[in-house]
């Protein structure tokens, strides 16, 4: 690890296993960081234990490493706590899970060997296999403790990890088609990440997995997995085949290897693919912008431009509140403005892949009575789910003449 400034950190939290990774500016790619001093040890237990001798909180090797030497109180279940909104027990401690969090994360950081890594860091992005309401909130609160802005930090989850992998590789390994096995011991599911290059920016989907669980162990295994990917893959043409988890193996998956290859499909396998995408995210969004002319459409994204439309020193205008191709939790916009013999908002939504513009109408029932353009309001506008998005209006007055009478309307729409 040889970066000193302007970091780039991919942090892949699994329920498992967690990874580091960082970019390496001389190499100009992603590289894994060793989670055990002295040994090259890429993926730490996701374990929490908290030591009663000086109360310390211990993360990842350093549980087992202690747990030779003394007795500790362990922290069951670590990546479903991280996920949850509430305190829990610690011995005689009542402990907020976002703190956990944040403790479990700065044990990881600190592998990475610098001394301010808050000061030294541009962007830190975590992903995790999927993401709740819950668990992004205590990610936002464990990077706020540790003294991260909320600008520094990425959240993702692994199909948006997989997207910046793929498409930060060579394009001839995506200009296709793109295969993904997940492994998850004897679990593998597949994903088949495709383009819409008919429309502008090109949209990149991501299909909901199939599952299926592989039987028995060496040929028997191998000839399952075989039938599994004759079914996935059919006759379509792969660019490449990428193989991401535990309990892949090319000792049992001979005949599985030549299928994977056939039609001279590239195939790739590691285990680090999630860290290198989160951190391939955190450099496409804070420095290359490479990929400007594509949208990935996640489970996350929202799919709708809002705006209105309004006049700006007497020129009619249009002002964006809301852009498209966001994550919900980072996707916020607010104004004010001036009503003018209204009593009414209209928001008019633009959604990828729709030629059409639709409006939208909020009415505003119970204006205080004042003269027409005296009304100020400021209208913010915020997401609460993937598809539930929050407006709120607040009465602004209009100076000493017509305070605010205090009035709030709310209301919630799926665009």
């Amino acid at each position: 690890m040889n970066e000193i400034r302007d970091l780039l950190i991919g942090i892949d939290l699994g329920k498992e296993f967690t990874q580091v990774s960082y970019y390496d500016r001389k190499a100009n790619a992603p590289r894994s960081l060793s989670l055990k001093v002295g040994v090259s040890e890429y993926a730490a237990p996701t374990l929490m234990a908290k030591r009663p001798s000086d109360g310390a909180y211990l993360s990842g090797f350093s549980v087992r490493e202690a747990l030779d030497e003394e007795t500790l109180i362990p922290i069951e279940e670590a990546y479903t706590l991280f996920g949850q909104d509430r305190s829990v027990s610690v011995g005689d401690e009542n402990v907020k899970t976002s703190h956990l969090l944040a403790c479990y994360l700065q044990e990881m950081l600190k592998f990475l060997g610098v001394p301010d890594v808050v000061r030294s860091t541009r962007c830190l992005s975590i992903t995790c296999p999927s993401l709740s309401v819950a668990r992004i909130r205590n990610i936002r609160l464990a990077c706020e403790e540790i003294g991260f802005s909320a600008e520094s930090c990425l959240i993702l989850d692994y199909k948006e990890s997989f997207y910046y992998y793929v498409m930060t590789q060579k394009k001839e390994t995506w200009n296709r088609s793109v295969g993904w096995y997940d492994f998850d011991g004897d679990k593998v599911s597949f994903c088949k990440m495709s383009m819409n290059t008919s429309v502008r920016p090109v949209l990149v989907s991501i299909s909901h997995p199939v599952t299926v669980r592989l039987q028995g162990e060496g040929n028997e295994r191998d000839e399952d997995f075989v039938r599994f990917i004759q079914r996935s893959l059919g006759q379509e043409a792969f660019s490449s085949i990428q193989i991401s988890g535990e309990g892949f193996d090319t000792e049992w998956a001979k005949k599985s290897v030549s299928e994977l290859t056939f039609q001279r499909r590239r195939v790739f396998y590691g285990t680090n693919l999630y860290a290198f995408g989160a951190c391939a995210a955190g450099r496409e969004q804070k420095e290359a912008r490479t990929m400007k002319s594509f949208c990935f459409l996640s489970d996350t994204m929202v799919r709708s431009e809002v705006g209105m439309e309004m006049r700006v020193m007497g020129s009619p205008t249009y002002q964006m509140l809301l852009e498209s191709g966001k994550n919900w939790y980072e996707c916020t916009g607010k104004c004010e403005l001036i009503l003018d013999n209204e009593n009414k908002l209209v928001f008019v939504v633009q959604t990828l892949g729709e030629s059409e513009k639709k409006k939208v109408q909020m009415v505003l029932d119970d204006l205080p009575q004042r003269p027409n353009k005296t009304t100020r309001l400021s209208v913010s506008l915020s997401y609460i789910s993937p598809e539930e998005c929050l407006i709120t209006v607040k009465d602004m007055g209009f100076g000493d003449m017509y305070p605010s009478s205090g009035k709030v309307w709310k209301e919630t729409v799926k665009w």
